[in-house]
């Protein structure tokens, strides 16, 4: 198969922005043996603006563009660092790639975007994505990371989108304020009342929220991709995504598509 494993800065991070060392171990070795397993595994990762105000020792996220790209600077540093690092010592190669919505909306660097994927996938390298949040303005992101995974998803026919967050999936009520509210395990149309069932933002640290899920969603399906939203707290869930078990909510892909 071919996965997109999305991962967000609460799954990453401690509240304080730190990096949850355990967590991240984990993430890692479990993406390697996937790989190890034969898959082709994409990483879309989240965590620069929450790892640098942590690495920074900011008391809150900065509110300001400039204060959000300094963090960013510092964060993803600290990112690769990690990643690369976890990565090797299961003899995995690292690549980086930072995206902007200009590279998917001009037809050359799209073209170009592809091409590189194709070739670092055929090397067997892990290429590993987030938004260039340095540079990136309203004018040109892509905005959130969860939205962002859709559309690598897309760009290179995969099988198999996970997003991993703090939540369990869909449910029929916001589970924080209603004691009856369910699970919903398999969504197979993404309708008006589906809709109506994303909240707000998710964390203080994060951008996304169940809104940018089903948009996700909406676009992975689409284009033939299941989807599947889980809780990233056991990265060892992965396996069962994997393996077709039930876990979460997975978003089924348009018949005939």
């Amino acid at each position: 198969m071919r996965i997109v494993v999305k991962v967000g800065t609460s799954t990453l991070a401690h509240a304080g922005g730190l990096l949850n060392i355990r967590r991240v171990e984990e993430l890692c070795k479990v993406l390697s043996d996937l790989k190890n397993a034969g898959n082709d595994v994409i990483l879309v990762t989240s965590g620069a603006i929450g790892m640098g105000t942590g690495k920074l020792q900011l008391k809150s996220k900065p509110t300001d563009i400039a204060g959000k790209q300094a963090a960013a600077a510092v964060g993803q540093c600290e990112l690769m660092y990690t990643y690369d690092k976890l990565f090797s010592e299961y003899n995995h190669t690292v690549a980086q790639l930072l995206m902007t919505g200009d590279d998917f909306d001009h037809a050359d660097r799209y073209n170009n975007f592809i091409n590189t994927m194709n070739k670092l996938l055929e090397f067997s390298a892990l290429p590993i994505i987030n938004e260039n949040d340095t540079v990136s303005t309203d004018e040109i992101k892509v905005g959130d990371n969860d939205t962002l995974s859709a559309m690598v998803a897309v760009s290179v026919n995969a099988d198999l989108l996970i997003l991993l967050s703090d939540i369990d999936g869909l449910f029929t009520a916001d589970p924080h304020k209603d004691a009856d509210a369910t699970l919903i395990s398999v969504v197979s149309e993404i309708t008006d009342e589906i809709r109506a069932l994303a909240g707000g933002e998710g964390t203080s640290l994060g951008t996304g929220g169940m809104k940018t899920k089903i948009r996700a969603a909406e676009i992975s399906t689409a284009k033939g991709c299941d989807m599947v939203i889980a809780n990233g707290e056991n990265p060892y869930v992965l396996y069962d995504i994997v393996d077709g078990k039930s876990v979460g909510t997975r978003f089924v892909k348009k018949v005939g598509e």
